[in-house]
């Protein structure tokens, strides 16, 4: 959906575990049709908002990570993803370069909804895959869309980053909104046996780098 216009709404303290950022609120508003369904034309306004954990100086080229929310992962330590362990990464990545940005987004099971992502699940549970999962329940195999985050970045007066990241897809996204991606930093977790072929899917079927699992 094309991004009409994004804002700054909040900056506060926030003391974490790895080290002091601050933290900022940003929304954006964007006008067009529901991207996540084939076929859906009907026009739509929504506000839509990110997150941003800031750390130390970012003028130059900061580390910077684009997170999907994922509440099964993040807040309730699922072993069904490696999202929580991702962003626990990130975070561990910006505290030892000193300085970086972590992007927060509400974009929950790659951008279908909580409710419908639980009911992904469930067809996983009877053998679909989470690309397979999401068709079924008539979605696109990842809905996200990446202009909000690479709009905040710019309102920040950012232009270039080193980028956390296994997914081309946001590579992509910077780049084409004007951001040079100067290096992708990859976000590798080791494979837990309760998420291994949810990172082979990732890799087989949406085209993300890693080095997590064998080639063959």
């Amino acid at each position: 959906m094309p991004l009409e216009s994004v804002r700054k709404v909040a900056d506060a303290n926030f003391p974490t575990r790895w080290g002091r950022f601050r933290i900022l609120g940003f929304e954006g508003t964007v006008v067009g049709p529901e991207p996540c369904r084939e076929g859906t034309t009907a026009p739509s306004v929504k506000t839509e908002g990110v997150v941003a954990l800031v750390m130390g100086d970012v003028s130059a080229a900061p580390t910077v990570r684009i997170h999907s929310q994922c509440l099964t992962g993040d807040v309730f330590h699922s072993l069904r993803c490696d999202c929580r362990q991702q962003l626990e990464l990130a975070l561990e990545t910006i505290a030892e370069a000193g300085s970086g940005i972590l992007l927060y987004e509400q974009q929950e099971g790659r951008g279908i909804g909580l409710m419908a992502k639980l009911k992904a699940y469930e067809l996983q549970d009877q053998g679909l895959d989470t690309v397979e999962a999401n068709v079924e329940l008539g979605y696109k195999p990842d809905c996200r869309e990446f202009e909000l985050p690479a709009a905040v970045l710019k309102l920040m007066g950012i232009d270039s980053v080193r980028l956390i990241t296994n997914n081309p897809e946001k590579v992509a996204a910077l780049e084409a909104a004007g951001i040079t991606v100067v290096e992708r930093i990859p976000a590798d977790i080791e494979p837990h046996d309760t998420f291994r072929h949810y990172l082979k899917v990732k890799r087989e079927k949406m085209g993300h780098l890693s080095n997590s699992l064998p080639t063959r």
